[in-house]
């Protein structure tokens, strides 16, 4: 792959010191202030059918996702709607979350698909790619006919040259993998597979030598200040 590395803002840009949360509307706008060139964010579906945006499947103080009507959200947890619309001309990297191992799962991956007809309803099928470590939700947004790309997320105990080809064989247009298994000959490997390659989640000096040393495509990070410097004086 060719191309400048893009900078993609981990659960948008946090910041707690003046309280912006993450996978808020006011992180994605501070991501967008510090130049990111995308935002990463988590999705999970309510009692309702709501995608709200969300890392773990409870909020704390309020209840489990899942057994939440859309309407019992707190403020500060968006819907995907209005995510999508504060990250109007970013790449979003939305990653749906569904797993066998989470009370809410859901092996109709109802979530996954919602997503699909929301982005194609949004017509930002091309700023768009669908990330999840589950296969299900990939084959999902597959077998809906989208053009939507869509990434495999790996953990750090999978075999990566086994994750590579398991991104093919799913149709993925790229392969979302851990800081751990990123190297210049995974990378190589994943390239000739014909996969883009997003490295997670890089948040000092050493990692993001060892990314860029490799030759990724796409850094999500906690400290988009640093990757957008980094990336702007190579």
């Amino acid at each position: 792959m060719s191309g400048r590395t893009a900078v993609q803002a981990h659960r948008g840009s946090p910041d707690p010191a003046t309280g912006i949360r993450e996978n808020t509307l006011e992180a994605f706008g501070r991501a967008r202030a510090l130049s990111a060139d995308g935002v990463e964010l988590d999705v999970r579906l309510t009692a309702d059918g709501g995608l709200a945006v969300h890392h773990d499947p409870v909020i704390h103080g309020v209840g489990a996702i899942h057994e939440l009507a859309t309407a019992d959200l707190p403020d500060h947890v968006p819907l995907l709607a209005d995510a999508l619309r504060a990250c109007a001309g970013l790449v979003v990297n939305i990653e749906v979350k569904n797993l066998p191992t989470e009370p809410a799962f859901d092996p109709s991956d109802r979530c996954a698909r919602d997503v699909v007809d929301l982005v194609e309803g949004a017509g930002l099928q091309e700023s768009v790619i669908i990330s999840s470590f589950w296969a299900g939700a990939l084959s999902a947004v597959r077998a809906s006919g989208s053009v939507i790309r869509t990434g495999l997320l790996v953990i750090s105990a999978f075999d990566p040259v086994t994750a590579v080809t398991g991104a093919v064989d799913l149709g993925c247009a790229a392969v979302h993998l851990p800081i751990a298994l990123v190297s210049g000959a995974t990378v190589d490997v994943a390239h000739d597979a014909g996969l883009v390659v997003a490295a997670w989640t890089v948040a000092d000096e050493g990692a993001l030598v060892t990314v860029l040393g490799a030759g990724v495509d796409t850094i999500v990070t906690d400290d988009v200040a640093l990757v957008r410097r980094a990336v702007d004086a190579g």
